[in-house]
């Protein structure tokens, strides 16, 4: 079994709930802690988890909607932290007692129920990681931060059965909206945020007949609206409008868990 829930996701703060179970054997990472640690505690809480039950935290990139209460999540529960090196340095190197574990692009994490896969992504980040999940039957991918879609990330979610994939803005939204020009440079630009229309083209892509469910993630609240990226994504995949999942930044999403 292999499930994701997103507990909140968008420029406020990015947080995902990845857990797999084999035989007696569970096994749970926490993907980038943009949460206050009160706020990223009450939603592991409504999933019914716990600080306690964490046993990995992976840190996709060192924006501080993704790293936010690392540190001291992790050293008051002495949970191992996964990071790219670049994303070490970046952040400043802290002190983490022993608990750093070195991520590289295409090296697999074992998790013992299930097993973690870093892949790069282009993304104004010093060395960006984001993952791909498989349990021998099924793949997840968590896929939040990419300015293009790059023909490099395709094979790493093209076989998945779920994908939580940023769909950051409206490219008509942004353009329109109050941003300064250079944000609305950055935000568009090939290492920025992908638009709805961009992400449509990914799913286009890497569309196939076992890819089941599509979770909306990142949006932005000032240049996107949830229905616009549910649309957008359900035409490129022939589905319905309401086939399509939104991460909240709020809420999150439902566990999301891929059936046979």
């Amino acid at each position: 079994m292999l499930r994701f829930k997103s507990l909140g996701s968008g420029s406020a703060g990015n947080s995902t709930i990845i857990e797999g179970r084999c035989g007696l054997t569970t096994r749970r990472m926490l993907v980038d802690c943009g949460l206050g640690i009160r706020t990223l505690a009450q939603r592991l809480g409504e999933a019914g988890l716990a600080y306690p039950q964490i046993d990995a935290i992976f840190i996709t990139h060192e924006h501080s909607d993704h790293v936010g209460c690392m540190a001291a999540l992790a050293l008051r529960n002495a949970i191992p932290v996964w990071m790219s090196r670049g994303t070490y340095q970046a952040i400043g190197e802290p002190e983490l007692h022993g608990l750093l574990r070195l991520a590289e692009h295409d090296s697999a994490i074992d998790m013992g129920a299930f097993e973690a896969l870093p892949f790069a992504v282009p993304h104004d980040a010093r060395e960006p990681l984001h993952l791909r999940f498989s349990d021998g039957d099924h793949r997840i991918a968590v896929l939040t931060d990419l300015g293009h879609a790059s023909p490099k990330v395709i094979p790493y979610i093209s076989d998945c059965h779920a994908l939580l994939i940023e769909a950051n803005h409206d490219a008509d939204l942004l353009q329109g909206g109050r941003y300064p020009a250079f944000l609305k440079r950055r935000i568009g630009g090939a290492n920025g945020h992908l638009a709805n229309s961009q992400t449509a083209e990914l799913l286009t892509a890497v569309n196939h007949p076992k890819l089941q469910r599509v979770v909306a993630a990142h949006l932005s609240a000032e240049n996107n609206r949830p229905e616009l990226a549910q649309a957008a994504l359900a035409q490129a995949l022939g589905w319905s409008d309401s086939d399509i999942g939104v991460a909240l930044q709020r809420s999150g999403c439902e566990w999301i868990q891929p059936s046979h």
